[in-house]
This record gives structure tokens, C-alpha cells and sequence, in this order.
């Protein structure tokens, strides 16, 4: 049984991989039983911290995950809240509202023309929080974008089809994480 804490309604879970049909949608499958424990349904937002925080949609776990504490998640939301596989993370439901706008900026000096209107229909239906960052691929390059600011401020948006988006053409850093550390053999 894996326990949950009563006043911050929260669990600690174990971080597992997303199956490949999940990659790049934004979801957390997460342990049945937890689920149904913490009162979690489809369609719900939790937040999800480990060394930084973020937020993404709640789909049906597995069977197989039952009584397991996993939490599955793809490289992006991984990367979105700092952790790895096999590390732990703390995991409750929040509230979030439909975004009226999202300010993204690149990791590197790139202008962006006519990005907003992709990039609106790519992330239309995913939750969004301040400092997550999304990829696009743009004629098979790949390009790193950083929320920096959403409308309303909060923990974390829900982007529509009626969502303004706009890229910014000056770079923002990705808030920092774990710190890499690298061993010689």
C-alpha cells in the first residue's frame, strides 16, 4: 500500500518510463490504486515535483501498474520536472484554468515565423507550467522552447484553440535541474 499524506493530499511515486504511443502527449499514467486512492479521474491535472515542477493530464494507469507506485512519464514531462527513471517524485491533483495566452522563447538566438500557429495546433489540450520546456521539430531540426509567462499565473494552464500564442525572438535559459555529473571509467 503506498501511503498518502493526508494534509497535502499527496503521494511519492516511483518514476517509470511512458509506453512510445504515450511519448510527447503530455500524460502521467500512474498506479490504479493510487489513482483511485487520491480520487484522480481521466482528464484531471497533478502536479508532478521532483528537483523543479510541473504539471500534466491524468490518463488511466495500467493493470499491470497496480500496487506498483509507478508513475509513467515521457522524456519531456521528465526533463519538465528533473528527474529520471527510477528516481521519485511528489504527485497530487491541482487546479488549473484554460490559458487566454502563453509566452514562449527559444533556448538559443532563432527567429521563429509563423511558429505561433503550429505550435498552438501541436499543443493544443496540454497543460502547460512556467518554465516548462516544449520541443518543435522544424525541417528535421529540432528547436527548444521555454514557457516564461502565462495568462492567468498559476501553477499550470490548460492550452485551448483560443489560446494567443506568441515565441519571443530573444533566448531564454531553461531553468536548471539536476546538475549532469559525468564519471571517467
Amino acid at each position: 500500500m503506498i501511503a498518502i499524506d493526508k494534509k497535502d493530499k499527496a503521494v511519492t511515486l516511483k518514476v517509470s518510463e511512458a509506453k512510445s504511443y504515450d511519448a510527447g502527449r503530455g500524460i502521467a499514467r500512474i498506479d490504479p490504486e493510487v489513482a483511485y486512492n487520491l480520487g484522480l479521474q481521466t482528464g484531471d491535472v497533478i502536479g508532478i515535483e521532483g528537483a523543479k515542477k510541473t504539471a500534466a493530464l491524468i490518463w488511466p494507469g495500467y493493470p499491470e501498474d497496480s500496487n506498483t507506485g509507478l508513475i509513467r512519464i515521457d522524456g519531456t514531462v521528465r526533463r519538465n520536472a528533473g528527474v529520471s527513471i527510477d528516481d521519485r517524485v511528489k504527485v497530487r491533483k491541482i487546479q488549473t484554468a484554460t490559458a487566454e495566452k502563453v509566452l514562449f522563447a527559444p533556448t538559443q538566438p532563432l527567429k521563429i515565423q509563423g511558429g505561433e500557429a503550429y505550435l498552438a495546433h501541436n499543443l493544443e489540450g496540454r497543460v502547460i507550467s512556467r518554465g516548462d520546456a516544449v520541443e518543435l521539430n522544424i525541417m528535421g531540426r529540432r528547436v527548444d522552447l521555454v514557457a516564461i509567462s502565462t495568462k492567468p499565473a498559476i501553477d499550470s494552464v490548460i492550452i485551448s484553440a483560443n489560446t494567443q500564442i506568441e515565441i519571443s525572438e530573444r533566448p531564454a535559459k531553461e531553468i536548471p535541474s539536476i546538475p549532469r555529473v559525468r564519471t571517467k571509467i
